[in-house]
């Protein structure tokens, strides 16, 4: 069995043993496809693993930076207690439309605020409103921006918030020092903005399955 069937497969035993049927993600996913979107949500597992994030947080307010067709967005809702809330921004005006008609179909459309256009003027216009702080924040958007992105990141934390950047590994890339991927440069970014503030203390976790070899860097302010 190749790698990549085997963490598929391995995947798959994940959630027929630990997950209840979802046919409400599973139209979800299907949405997305139907729409024409990328399909590179997180997987079930890595969701599930987001929405008990914001649990352990006990997290009322989580900042997503990247919404795609909403897949992670509904996720970390349902970690949210009735009062919580989830601000996510996407670029796209037609992923926007597709994630407002999943948060209508998953039911989590009063706990969600979705911003549209370049994230960093919205990250831009929720600093000037004194949005924050928030107590989760997890970027999955374009790469290249990720240091952007963790610095506001850092201006809309307070001591405690956890921070979760996707897509860190690239299939191992993130150790190609002299490569010249913006992908994998932004990885890389995302590791010396982490490892270089003494604010945060992070950790990365390397994650194999069915979207085969990448991870997510995880960090808290201290």
């Amino acid at each position: 069995m190749s790698n990549k069937k085997s963490w598929t497969a391995v995947d798959d035993y994940i959630v027929a043993s630990l997950f209840e049927p979802d046919p409400v993600l599973d139209s979800v996913l299907a949405a997305n496809h139907d729409q024409g979107l990328p399909a590179i949500d997180v997987s079930p597992a890595q969701g599930k693993l987001l929405s008990l994030l914001a649990r352990m947080q006990g997290a009322k307010k989580i900042l997503e930076i990247g919404t795609l067709g909403g897949y992670s967005t509904i996720w970390m809702a349902r970690g949210l207690p009735s009062d919580g809330r989830i601000v996510t921004l996407e670029l796209d005006p037609h992923h926007a439309s597709v994630a407002r008609s999943n948060f209508d179909r998953a039911g989590v459309s009063d706990r969600v605020e979705l911003r549209v256009g370049p994230a960093l003027q919205s990250l831009a216009a929720l600093g000037a409103e004194n949005a924050g702080p928030f107590d989760l924040i997890f970027i999955d958007a374009d790469k290249p921006n990720n240091p952007n992105y963790l610095s506001w990141a850092m201006r809309l934390s307070r001591p405690g918030t956890v921070i979760v950047c996707d897509n860190v590994i690239r299939d191992g890339d993130v150790l190609d020092e002299d490569g010249r991927d913006a992908n994998v440069e932004g990885a890389r970014a995302a590791f010396s903005f982490i490892g270089g503030d003494k604010r945060l203390d992070g950790t990365a976790i390397q994650t194999v399955g069915a979207k085969g070899y990448d991870g997510f860097a995880i960090a808290i302010v201290d």
